[in-house]
């Protein structure tokens, strides 16, 4: 049986020319977002894009819940996959960098698909708990500050419908949760994540060793 293989650039590259779907406006947002401090580094891979965009269409997604908004790439390519009458709620502590995204979502014709809400994360999805009740949600997708990962993965599975999936970036965190000598708390924090999500009989479970580690868990 094959194993893994290891990702190089010119196996990266291969896999872009014959899988990505890419447009001007896709790719605008991403230079742009290149620009910043740190861009790069923040933003989603334009293939994880893709992922996401398709998994809104598996699953069948009218509703979604983005937690960490950046400049709204993913927002952009999650809302696009949407029905006409869907939508996304996009949470981050900040309007600065979704800003930016703001302009290339109205370019893409989903801006009136995207609800964005500015505040502490925590306090939007007690809001929305409030609000909307438990299982509102037919995908949440989770890109935020990893300290409160767990904080944001409970409260996602509360608002997450029966058969909805859970997404989580950055599982894998650079590699670093397998070095032992990595003790910072975003490493600690997404480590305990994944121990717990192991064995939690609420999902099932798939981690994707693809981009910095993305995570799909299904509500039971």
């Amino acid at each position: 049986m094959a194993r893994q293989i290891g990702s190089t650039d010119v196996l990266l590259d291969y896999v872009r020319d014959v899988s990505l779907r890419d447009d001007e406006i896709l790719r605008g947002l991403r230079e742009q977002t290149a620009q910043l401090p740190g861009g790069t580094a923040l933003q989603v891979m334009a293939e994880e894009g893709q992922l996401l965009a398709l998994l809104v269409g598996l699953t069948g997604a009218r509703s979604v819940l983005e937690i960490g908004t950046f400049t709204g790439y993913s927002t952009l390519c999650m809302a696009r996959a949407l029905p006409a009458e869907g939508t996304l709620v996009t949470c981050d502590i900040t309007d600065r960098w979704p800003e930016i995204g703001a302009a290339f979502w109205k370019r893409a014709g989903v801006d009136d698909r995207i609800e964005q809400r500015v505040g502490d994360a925590t306090d939007v999805l007690d809001g929305l708990l409030a609000e909307r009740g438990t299982g509102a949600f037919d995908l949440v997708f989770i890109d935020a500050d990893k300290t409160r990962y767990r904080t944001y993965y409970e409260k996602s599975i509360e608002l997450t419908r029966k058969g909805g999936l859970v997404v989580i970036d950055n599982t894998l965190f650079f590699g670093r949760v397998t070095d032992p000598e990595c003790v910072d708390a975003d490493t600690v924090a997404i480590r305990e994540l994944n121990t717990a999500l192991a064995s939690d009989e609420r999902v099932d479970l798939a981690l994707l060793p693809m981009a910095d580690g993305i995570t799909l868990a299904r509500k039971r």
